[in-house]
């Protein structure tokens, strides 16, 4: 182990409080959970200085919380803020999901014509009345670790008699700026892997916040996970002289642990060796599973299914197990978990395995945990925060996102992407069922921009759908597979409900979707030659952070596709 770096900052509401004067009132902007900003507020107040503290964080949504009272409100509009450096609708994402918050009242976002940091809020009584509110929303521009333009939240203050204030560096900032700063300098020599694992373990004394929509929570420490996870991914594909969202880079495994605290602000960075082991659950009814499945109940069920066993291994050392089932059938192809902290897909897929396997000349094989580098970190992070959809265990140990390893390309580090090959060369399949999930809440990056550089489509939940990729001359076919799937989808009670609720909450704070719509579902169908097999169904089910009832709804959808598109299959192939 090498150590990088170690901290400890001063809070900043704990400097707000002792630099206070009698009588100097002020407001002030800070990354700090409601509880903390109002206990503050409380300190000051018996040293007889009247403060309001804000948070820096969401601060619409924050004030609709903590603020504006909507009593006999019937209509609500939004002016928003467009800045030549963010997105056009990035400060619409950011007050979301406040339409899903106010009620049956009408609310209407307009875009301002200004980059003024500020809301404007017009609030309309059924009785004619009016009242307009004026919201700051403080951020400056500045470049980020990728050597990008950002425009992201920050502290603020602004003392009485002072309209407009000025930045308020933060603890929550100095902290992810100082840190980023060493690990960027550090000398990490000039090839990949540059480490096993780069672990940051930061303390926060910040309590998420659960919104009455959906599974959304405010949540500073899961913020600052994502913001530290991919910042670090950008700086060492700029290292490496890749583009930036290259998926390519094998860096090593990046492991942000953004831990809760009674009041210290503190990092520590440290290079660490891989571990080999896996942090198991205990065993659960597989069709009933509240929660993601113990790798030993994984590889008991594979037992069960039967068929040839072959493996893969990873990069720590740990297997990547899978079965063949050979009969009269055309063949697909079965596989889960390939991004480790997407829950539902492994439990679907295994759920379907279980099923196919009963049936006469049924030809398939399953391999239901592609990535278990990323699902033992995933099982680790969770014990610390479970809601939390932990990025980090999106992607290998070796860093990268193991689909776009080949052949040719990989060199000594095919590891886990060998289970595919050897799936395609036992079956000879021609369609892979290829289980994804994607985030459950916003995900945001709030030090970097706030939207997530190259994944926007992604930071908000939309429902279920799927995407097809497929080889040119296979068109026909993936139209086919899509119309027979999402059929069957919309039999399933409650899964249209669900995603047109997700669907119009989405498209009132990002836009519209741009997905073609099959049979209630939304859809992306596309030539894409690379991968081997011609063609790929890929599920996304927002799944990042659901359990309980909420996860069994995943992992059915999960096999209810797998079980659909296997019996359209074989009328496509026959018909062929």
């Amino acid at each position: 182990m090498t150590l990088i770096f170690e901290r400890r900052f001063e809070r900043t509401l704990l400097r707000l409080v002792a630099d206070a004067k009698a009588g100097r009132n002020f407001e002030a902007w800070t990354f700090d959970d409601r509880q903390s900003r109002q206990q503050a507020e409380r300190e000051l107040e018996e040293k007889g200085v009247k403060a309001r503290i804000r948070s820096a964080y969401k601060p619409l949504v924050n004030a609709f919380i903590e603020d504006i009272d909507l009593q006999g409100v019937d209509t609500i509009e939004i002016q928003y803020p467009v800045h030549p450096n963010a997105p056009d609708n990035r400060f619409r994402l950011e007050a979301y999901p406040l339409a899903a918050m106010v009620g049956n009242r009408k609310i209407a976002f307009v875009a301002r014509t200004d980059s003024e940091f500020h809301y404007d809020v017009l609030l309309k009584s059924d009785a004619g009345q009016e009242r307009q509110l004026k919201v700051l929303v403080p951020n400056h521009v500045h470049i980020d670790a990728a050597g990008e333009t950002s425009v992201s939240p920050t502290g603020w203050l602004a003392h009485e008699g002072n309209v407009t204030g000025e930045r308020l560096l933060t603890d929550y900032e100095e902290l992810f700026e100082e840190t980023i700063a060493v690990i960027t300098h550090f000398d990490w020599g000039v090839s990949e892997p540059y480490f096993e694992e780069l672990n940051i373990r930061v303390t926060l004394p910040a309590t998420d916040e659960a919104l009455p929509v959906g599974d959304e929570v405010m949540s500073l420490r899961e913020a600052l996970h994502e913001d530290f996870y991919f910042s670090l991914l950008e700086f060492f594909q700029k290292k490496s002289g890749r583009p930036l969202g290259d998926r390519g880079l094998k860096p090593g495994q990046i492991v942000p642990q953004i831990l809760p605290s009674s009041g210290e602000v503190s990092v520590k960075v440290e290079t660490q060796p891989l571990t080999s082991s896996y942090w198991d659950g205990v065993e659960q009814r597989i069709e009933t599973a509240t929660e993601p499945l113990a790798v030993q109940q994984i590889e008991a069920v594979l037992t069960e299914i039967g068929g040839e066993a072959f493996e893969a291994v990873t990069r720590s050392g740990r297997a990547v197990r899978a079965r063949y089932i050979k009969g009269r059938d055309a063949a697909v192809m079965i596989s889960g978990g390939q991004h480790a902290n997407e829950t539902t897909g492994g439990a679907g897929a295994l759920r379907a395995a279980q099923q196919l396997a009963g049936i006469e000349g049924a030809h398939f094989t399953i391999s239901p945990l592609e990535n278990p580098d990323g699902y033992a970190l995933h099982q680790r992070l969770r014990k610390d925060s479970p809601r939390h959809m932990y990025h980090a265990a999106r992607y290998t140990a070796l860093g990268d996102d193991l689909e776009y390893r080949t052949e040719e390309n990989a060199g000594p580090y095919l590891y886990e992407k060998k289970i595919r090959f050897k799936a395609e060369r036992l079956s000879g399949a021609q369609l892979h069922v290829n289980l994804h999930g994607y985030p459950a809440h916003e995900w945001t990056r709030p030090l970097s921009g706030y939207v997530p550089r190259n994944f926007a489509m992604w930071t908000l939940p939309k429902g279920f759908f799927l995407i097809a990729r497929y080889h040119a001359g296979w068109a026909a076919q993936a139209e086919r597979l899509l119309d027979k799937v999402t059929k069957h989808l919309g039999s399933i009670p409650g899964l249209l409900d669900y995603n047109n609720s997700q669907i119009a909450l989405y498209e009132t704070h990002a836009g519209e979707t741009s997905f073609r719509i099959i049979n209630g579902f939304p859809c992306l169908a596309n030539i894409d030659d690379r991968h081997t097999v011609p063609m790929t169904l890929i599920t996304e089910y927002p799944d990042e952070t659901i359990y309980g009832e909420a996860f069994i709804a995943g992992h059915t959808a999960q096999m209810e596709t797998v079980l659909s598109a296997y019996s359209a299959w074989q009328e496509i192939m026959a018909s062929s």
